[in-house]
């Protein structure tokens, strides 16, 4: 039932521009260009229940995952490290 609720909620709060400029990065394409995932793409694909209950709780609820995901995005560029965990966990979702 929660996850029904977190699912919901997040549908209805608009995708963040972020997302947009994550394209073509670990963090946007979720997948190496020779076919195979890295594994910063797997913890960031582990995290999207995680990411789910942090955006619909408002930021209440930090899952392990979401934790590792957010610090693997940040090593990955300077446009995460700018971002907000908030911002971060909606472009999760986004993907």
């Amino acid at each position: 039932m929660f996850r029904r609720l977190a699912l919901l909620a997040c549908l209805s709060l608009p995708l963040p521009v972020l997302a947009a400029s994550f394209a073509g990065t670990t963090a946007g394409g979720l997948s190496a260009s020779s076919g195979s995932t890295s594994a910063a793409a797997k913890v960031v694909r582990a995290a999207r229940d995680d990411a789910a209950a942090y955006v619909a709780s408002d930021g209440r609820i930090r899952g392990a995952r979401l934790e590792a995901a957010l610090r693997s995005l940040r090593e990955s560029g300077d446009a995460a490290r700018r971002a907000s965990d908030m911002e971060l966990a909606r472009a999760i979702l986004a993907q």
